[in-house]
């Protein structure tokens, strides 16, 4: 297990308490360069989530359209996520990153492209939502993995701190917002796709700029095996320590029934109920998806300036649980206000249990197999999610709205609970303490 070197004690108080310590990684040229990619791509990202939903109703589709479209974004990450862990520890990680933006972007363009001329179908719109689910399996692996190759050891969860951070600012909150106002204003949604071309072209422009990486590997295995045997030796490894790891594998197993219930109802669903309830006005959606992204950036800020809980997991599962609650509520209420509250504490609490999450990979988890374990985390968190957006607008169709939010609601707290005695979590963050 890796774990960090305490401070010898005669380091002064102030060494401790870095108050710059957040942003001390963008110090460096290349996580720089970097990181602005992550941040024009995340808000592209974001813009996508209302531009493709407007998209879909402006090609004629309905609900059952619109999860078809979104599930194939599911598929293209599900397919990838392995594949993409496995690529980031055998290939330059700077190439990878690179033809994923690539892609991105001729992906978009084709969309800008036929909503010139009125030509979007929902068959091409259902292969341009895979290939960005493809490209998200495999670039943010590779953006993980480069990160210990160009940033001190000491500055790592610094930059995951700015990631989750800035990602539900910007793919929750700015770029959907943006875009809802883009979209009124020009009316055409595909003509909204330009925005979204812009920011994928700037992103590939600075990728260009990361320098290559160190040579050198010092965190590697010194014997790691090649080929396909390698592999299938790199998977069995990293699934053999989440099986024998009973904290870890039980909060995949609750990720991956939380995404069941939840995803397909915010995903698919959550337009449409907004748009009988409240209005047609895109904007109106966007920035409900915005305040649910200020949430979830409060949510980092506040677990990040406070200490590491010494019930770490009692927290994290806790505060999972309960911040679903209130979306029950978004799925009863004829109330814009109330909707916008609900949506900004479900936000605020995914953010905070996220945090913590991450960091306790980072803490806990072998260093030399770092990678694949979060890849795997991303795959199987997200097994069902195809599942959950296919089902979610037929289901609409049988079943009432209401019983459906209720259920997305209420679902994962039940099921936080069981993970959380299962695993027997208090007496292993006992048996585990982790200093602050």
């Amino acid at each position: 297990m890796t774990g960090p070197v305490p401070l010898p004690e005669s380091v002064p108080d102030t060494a401790r308490r870095d108050p710059w310590r957040f942003v001390r990684p963008l110090s460096h040229r290349d996580f720089r360069m970097l990181f602005g990619a992550v941040v024009l791509s995340i808000f592209g990202a974001g813009m996508w989530a209302v531009v493709m939903v407007y998209t879909v109703i402006g090609a004629g589709g309905g609900p059952i359209e619109l999860s078809l479209v979104a599930a194939a974004n599911a598929v293209g990450r599900l397919a990838c996520a392995i594949p993409g862990g496995i690529a980031a520890d055998r290939l330059p990680r700077r190439l990878i990153l690179r033809v994923v933006e690539l892609l991105n972007l001729l992906a978009i363009t084709s969309v800008a492209v036929a909503g010139a001329f009125g030509a979007v179908t929902i068959p091409h719109l259902t292969i341009v939502a895979f290939v960005l689910g493809a490209g998200a399996g495999f670039f943010y692996p590779a953006y993980s993995a480069i990160l210990p190759r160009i940033l001190p050891p000491t500055q790592l969860l610094a930059a995951n701190g700015l990631e989750g951070a800035v990602r539900p600012a910007l793919q929750q909150a700015a770029g959907p917002a943006a875009a809802g106002v883009i979209v009124a204003a020009v009316l055409a949604p595909a003509h909204a796709a330009w925005g979204i071309v812009a920011a994928h072209a700037l992103a590939l422009v600075l990728l260009l700029f990361v320098r290559p990486e160190p040579p050198a590997d010092t965190d590697a295995p010194s014997e790691a095996p090649e080929g396909v045997r390698g592999v299938l030796h790199d998977l069995r490894e990293a699934v053999g320590f989440t099986v024998r790891t009973p904290w870890l594998l039980w909060t995949l197993l609750f990720a991956t029934g939380w995404v069941l219930v939840f995803l397909g109802p915010e995903e698919v669903l959550l337009p449409f109920v907004t748009r009988e309830r409240i209005g047609e006005d895109p904007r109106l959606f966007g920035f409900l998806l915005a305040i649910y992204g200020v949430g979830g950036v409060l949510g980092s800020i506040v677990v990040s300036s406070l200490k590491l809980p010494r019930r770490y997991l009692t927290v994290m599962m806790g505060v999972w649980g309960v911040s679903t609650l209130p979306f029950a509520v978004v799925g009863i209420t004829h109330e814009y206000w109330l909707m916008a509250v609900c949506l900004f504490l479900v936000g605020f609490g995914f953010s905070y249990g996220n945090v913590i999450w991450g960091t306790l990979l980072q803490r806990r988890v072998p260093r030399h197999m770092l990678g694949r374990i979060s890849s795997l985390d991303f795959f199987v968190s997200l097994a069902l999610m195809p599942l959950s957006m296919a089902l979610a607008g037929p289901l609409a169709a049988v079943v009432p709205i209401e019983a459906i939010f209720i259920a997305a609601g209420v679902i994962p707290l039940i099921l936080g609970t069981i993970a959380y005695l299962v695993a027997r979590m208090p007496k292993d963050e006992l048996a585990h303490p982790l200093d602050h």
